[in-house]
């Protein structure tokens, strides 16, 4: 939960300011809002994701299941590009955040005061060092921050309450001043709802919450397939989560908006970004205000660790599998690297602005809330779940109109997340026409009766293989083939021979476990698979033949009549095309030793 908390918990530092600056004196009411929108829409869309996607993939697990073939590869990538979005703008942000407080601290030197940039480029490189150094390190670093961050907000806050009610007339101002603002009480509600995108930095942390939660711990000896203990309490820290920061929210923003002047919110005011820090100055002394502010500027810095374990826990978990990244993706160290980069160039991009980043990073955490609520809500149909489903689409039709508005307001969220999925889509598919002649199968496993089939062929002194494409299957379809193959090759009439028919399945798919089949029809011997790629699975099958049996195999194909770079096209695609040369050539790749590969006859 710490983990997931120096997200969630660390917007403390400046959500009761955006609170203000977006609602004025409705600022506590537009918080209560966001208050039931999480308790009643974010927290119940989440807890099913959990229960739905208990991997770490989150919604965008559940939603990959629901299209096949590329389309869901494709929806995949862009809400990857919405993640990287979300994920290092908290970085960015909360490390400009907490440069925001390292100079509006007044122990801090004057020199430093024009130094934004800087500060925030250390932070973020400090907190690549912490990932590059193991990530049990980051877990314990959470924990202490999160811990300290909560016991000094719950003094601020309850000495600001007590403020609040010493001092009735404080109270009595603001309610005048909200009356006086807004007479009509609908019309209170109606800006509160309205200018609920803005807050919606709130809410981050979901996503991170259950990205994570391959660290949950479940029950002793429960296993990846039935993670009952893991999603329980991976569902108890979502509640438990949401429940202290509504708490926080709802009290804080009363506090900061009735103790503190509005003109000190906008842009060179003292509490513009830290309301909180503001009062704890204010009303505890400049030497406790000052420990607030170590801490708010720890946790703030820290809050990009649930983003950076996000990205390191999802990234390797779909695009390497896609062929769409190399395999050092799978790596720690080298994403810590490419992640912390990328967050330079965004802090250079926005000169550390929290503010020029805040529309941004809204837009991430809202799409990718409501990609969830629409996951859970298409789950609810197909399960027949008809209240559920009614539930889930009324939660789904309020995030939508948030996340709309959001982007209307302010579309430089919608152009960050753009520039990163064009950048998914584009390097995703070099790399997977880069990769595309590899030997992409995990294992290959023949079934008794292939076995006994490959077996007989070993005694008898050859392995000889037809590659054929399943037409009708009927004796006359062998019968020709054997023909052709045996005239065009001068394979001799007694030598046996095996027919190898591959399957495509989804082609967008690029590792594989390969499960043979054998069967015998109308007299042949076939041995049958299914596979996203006709001549990688050929070339595995090859070589497992000959690693199991210490016999070079032979594969007999005939020429594909058409235009070769049709058939490159089709095979990037759809797995097929010109396939002998294609096999050929991924088996020189995995075998660069000639006389220790199988033998490709093409007539």
């Amino acid at each position: 939960m710490c983990l997931t908390g120096v997200d969630y918990f660390s917007t403390l530092g400046y959500q009761p300011g955006i609170a203000a600056l977006a609602a004025g004196v409705l600022s506590p009411l537009a918080t209560v809002v966001l208050v039931l929108l999480t308790l009643g829409g974010a927290l119940p869309i989440y807890r099913r994701v959990a229960r739905e996607s208990p991997h770490g993939q989150g919604s965008i697990a559940m939603l990959e299941r629901l299209l096949s073939w590329w389309k869901g590869k494709l929806l995949v990538l862009v809400l990857l590009g919405f993640v990287a979005t979300d994920f290092v703008i908290t970085i960015t942000l909360s490390a400009a955040d907490a440069t925001a407080h390292v100079v509006e601290n007044p122990f801090v030197p004057d020199f430093l005061h024009d130094k934004g940039v800087l500060i925030t480029l250390l932070l973020i490189a400090l907190l690549g060092a912490v990932f590059l150094k193991g990530f049990a390190e980051a877990i314990g670093v959470a924990v202490v921050l999160v811990g300290v961050f909560l016991t000094l907000n719950v003094i601020v806050v309850v000495v600001a309450l007590s403020h609040v009610f010493s001092s009735p007339d404080l109270v009595v101002n603001w309610q005048n001043l909200v009356i006086s603002e807004h007479p009509n009480p609908w019309l209170m509600i109606g800006v509160a709802l309205l200018v609920f995108p803005k807050l919606a930095l709130g809410l981050s942390g979901f996503e991170t919450g259950v990205s994570v939660m391959p660290l949950v711990r479940g029950k002793d000896g429960e296993t990846d397939a039935e993670p009952a203990g893991r999603i329980r309490n991976t569902r108890r820290l979502l509640v438990t989560a949401a429940l202290i920061m509504s708490a926080f929210l709802i009290t804080s923003s009363f506090a900061t908006t009735v103790l503190i002047p509005q003109h000190e919110f906008e842009a060179g005011g003292q509490a513009n970004g830290r309301a909180l820090a503001f009062l704890a100055h204010s009303y505890l002394g400049d030497v406790f205000g000052t420990v607030y502010d170590v801490s708010t500027i720890a946790i703030l810095w820290f809050a990009g660790a649930s983003a950076m374990a996000g990205l390191l826990n999802i990234v390797p978990r779909y695009l390497p599998r896609y062929g769409m990244a190399p395999d050092w993706a799978r790596a720690t160290r080298p994403l810590v690297i490419v992640v912390a980069v990328i967050a330079f160039v965004i802090t250079w991009i926005f000169d550390a602005n929290v503010e020029a980043q805040g529309g941004a990073y809204a837009t991430g955490v809202l799409v990718l809330i409501s990609s969830a609520a629409v996951a859970v809500t298409l789950s609810a149909k197909r399960m027949k779940q008809n209240r559920a489903f009614i539930a889930y689409s009324v939660i789904t039709v309020v995030f939508a109109y948030t996340t709309i508005a959001n982007i209307v307001e302010r579309p430089d969220g919608v152009k960050i997340a753009a520039f990163f999925i064009l950048a998914i889509i584009a390097t995703s598919l070099v790399s997977r026409a880069t990769r595309s002649l590899e030997l992409r199968v995990d294992e290959v496993d023949f079934d008794a009766s292939a076995t006994r089939i490959l077996d007989k062929a070993v005694r008898s002194g050859h392995v000889r293989i037809i590659a054929n494409e399943p037409d009708a299957r009927d004796e006359e379809e062998y019968r020709e083939k054997e023909r052709e193959a045996r005239e065009d090759n001068h394979i001799p009439s007694d030598s046996a021979l095996i027919f190898l028919e591959v399957t495509i399945s989804d082609a967008s798919d690029f590792e594989s476990t390969l499960r043979v089949r054998g069967e015998k029809r109308h007299g042949y011997r076939i041995l049958r698979v299914t596979s996203p790629s006709i001549p990688n699975a050929i070339a595995a099958i090859l070589l497992h033949i000959r690693d199991e049996t210490g016999k070079l195999p032979h594969i007999y194909f005939a020429w594909t009549e058409g235009n070769p770079f049709r058939f490159i096209v089709r095979y990037l695609i759809f797995g097929d095309g010109d396939i002998p040369p294609v096999t050929r050539e991924v088996l020189r790749r995995a075998e660069p030793d000639p006389e220790q590969r199988p033998m490709v006859h093409v007539g």
